[in-house]
């Protein structure tokens, strides 16, 4: 287990969906969404050995501005 996953409940267990699911609801790649658990802009609960994110989480997540911030 990586240090960006917790096994705390912090949300609903309802809200729960695999990254799978997570990339289709954005139209992005499973990887995708594996790289933002990894840089820790979302959270993930691993359940049976799989990581899982909040539904909530996925929907209300805003990109941030692309590229490298200016000096």
């Amino acid at each position: 287990m990586n240090k960006k996953t917790t096994k705390k409940s912090a949300g609903s267990v309802a809200d729960l969906i695999s990254q799978a699911e997570a990339a289709r609801l954005r139209g992005v790649t499973r990887a995708a969404i594996a790289d933002l658990i990894k840089r820790g802009k979302l959270r993930s609960v691993e359940v049976a050995g799989r990581a899982l994110v909040y539904r909530s989480e996925i929907v209300n997540y805003e990109q941030g501005e692309p590229g490298r911030p200016r000096k």
